[in-house]
């Protein structure tokens, strides 16, 4: 029976053992992959593991009792219903606003400075956005179109992403000419070097309030209660202001 005990205690500790379980929002995949360097340098032996895809399909994994410790949305209405499902450890919090923009890559010789009128361009023949049923950033590419009056005429010629990375994907690969993307990825290393991003006015799109939460399966979890406290960090916080993102507290 003893032996049992201790096996059973044993098991429960393997659950974690220096480890953390993370989905974030594409929109951050840069930026985290960061932070997640510089985490496992702060706590050495710790190691966070971070998947990252669209917030609202990562939603329906958790509901679904996908096994993560840490959630980062790209809304707070997401994290929000996580609170109100009872599957968070304590209060959600915002992390950072999300900015967006436009961006081609170097290659198709399109002057995005010129903005949205750009997408009417007859050399844009496809324009990828994050799909909105389940991207807050494609919610927020679909109401910046919609407030100038673009929506309507270009509709037919969008093509949707999985997320905001398959979406830059579809622009970096010749299936789209132009798109609309986070701030975060168009002035990454990557995309900077492949192409031109402009900035297209806040006013024009729903606030991008994103947040995140420590789930109920990370609650009792050492290294998810450690990365948590690591994201407010300086150190931290001078990545995600890096990659673009305001914080809180500074609007």
């Amino acid at each position: 029976m003893l032996k049992k005990i201790l096996g059973m205690a044993c098991l429960s500790l393997s659950l974690w053992a220096g480890e953390v379980q993370i989905t974030a929002a594409a929109d951050l995949v840069y930026a985290f992959k960061e932070m997640q360097v510089e985490f496992e340098k702060a706590y050495p032996g710790e190691k966070a593991h971070i998947a990252f895809g669209s917030t609202g399909k990562a939603y329906t994994q958790i509901v679904n009792g996908a096994p993560y410790d840490m959630y980062f949305a790209a809304d707070m209405g997401y994290v929000q219903k996580l609170k109100d499902a009872g599957l968070i450890s304590h209060e959600p919090k915002p992390y950072a606003y999300g900015r967006i923009g436009l961006w081609a890559p170097k290659t198709n010789n399109m002057d995005v400075k010129r903005g949205l009128e750009l997408l009417l361009d007859p050399k844009v023949k496809k324009i990828a956005i994050a799909d909105p049923s389940h991207a807050p950033y494609g919610v927020a590419a679909v109401n910046a179109l919609k407030s100038q009056n673009y929506y309507d005429k270009i509709q037919d010629r969008l093509v949707l992403g999985e997320n905001v990375s398959q979406a830059a994907q579809f622009i970096q690969t010749g299936a789209a000419e132009v798109g609309i993307i986070p701030l975060s990825l168009g002035i990454s290393d990557t995309l900077k070097a492949q192409g031109d991003f402009f900035l297209l006015p806040s006013e024009w799109h729903n606030e991008i309030i994103q947040g995140y939460a420590l789930l109920k399966n990370g609650e009792n979890n050492p290294t998810a209660q450690k990365f948590e406290a690591f994201v407010g960090t300086p150190q931290a916080r001078a990545i995600f202001k890096r990659y673009g993102f305001v914080l809180p507290g500074e609007l």
